[in-house]
C-alpha cells in the first residue's frame, strides 16, 4: 500500500469517515464508503471515488499515517 494523504469526518473520534484522498498528486473526493472494518493496526474502508476509482484504506493509528491501494 502506498502512503497517502486522507481527509476525513471526525466528529467523535478521528477516522470516521474518509471524504477525499489524494492520489498521484491529485485531489479525489470520495463518492461511498462501500465497507468499514478494524485491523489490528486500526481503521479500514473500502471507498469509490470520483471519478470511479476504488481504494482500500488503512490508517494506522501507531504511526498515524494513512496507505492507500487501488482496487
Amino acid at each position: 500500500m502506498e502512503p497517502t494523504r486522507v481527509e476525513c469526518r471526525s466528529e467523535d473520534s478521528y477516522a470516521q469517515r474518509p471524504v477525499a484522498i489524494w492520489w498521484q498528486g491529485k485531489r479525489l473526493e470520495v463518492e461511498s464508503v462501500e465497507s468499514e472494518w478494524r485491523t489490528p493496526r486500526g481503521k479500514a474502508f473500502r471507498v469509490s471515488t470520483r471519478p470511479g476509482s476504488r481504494f482500500e484504506l488503512l490508517y494506522n493509528e501507531l504511526e498515524d499515517s494513512w496507505h492507500a491501494e487501488i482496487i
